[in-house]
């Protein structure tokens, strides 16, 4: 079957998503709840949206993000790690790929290109910040391959075992 990208309606479908997240990021049941009430919050924000990978009515694949506010907590963790680089006003009019995640089934498929490229594609925002774990792994190789790059590198968040890495793109993104 093939592979739909579209528009998401993250709250009715937190449960699929998280169950994607669940498994391609390793999440246990107690760290899935938290989870769920932060999904939920951010979709409340102004501008927050989501898109879906689907192939038949499974959602295989999801991405969500927002205009980059300060005031949020990701924001003023990550802030003193950007002005340490001098990269700070990259919180300025940017638009955060908060959450994306494909099931490990279907990655190296095109399905995690797909996502940020048709939720950046929709931000009137010139650029897009993201943070990921401060590893070389695929999912850095591909926000590389459409134009990220390091901002601020070993940035810790308070409750996450690994450092993170934040980083950033103009739009839109890099096509292959």
């Amino acid at each position: 079957m093939d592979l739909v990208i579209g528009p998401l309606d993250l709250p009715a479908h937190v449960d699929e998503a998280l169950a994607v997240q669940a498994v391609a990021f390793g999440l246990g049941p107690d760290e899935v709840a938290v989870r769920r009430q932060i999904v939920l919050r951010h979709m409340t924000n102004p501008g927050a949206r989501a898109f879906g990978a689907t192939v038949g009515d499974r959602l295989v694949g999801f991405v969500y993000g927002m205009p980059n506010d300060r005031t949020h907590w990701w924001s003023t963790v990550v802030q003193p790690y950007l002005r340490g680089q001098g990269n700070e006003h990259w919180l300025d009019d940017s638009f955060v790929i908060t959450e994306l995640h494909v099931h490990p089934e279907h990655q190296n498929r095109g399905a995690g290109r797909a996502l940020i490229t048709t939720i950046t594609d929709t931000a009137a925002e010139p650029r897009s910040i993201l943070s990921a774990i401060d590893t070389e792994s695929p999912a850095r190789a591909l926000y590389r391959s459409l134009g990220y790059r390091d901002l601020a590198r070993r940035v810790l968040f308070p409750s996450a075992p690994r450092p993170y890495a934040v980083m950033g793109a103009p739009l839109p993104l890099l096509r292959p």
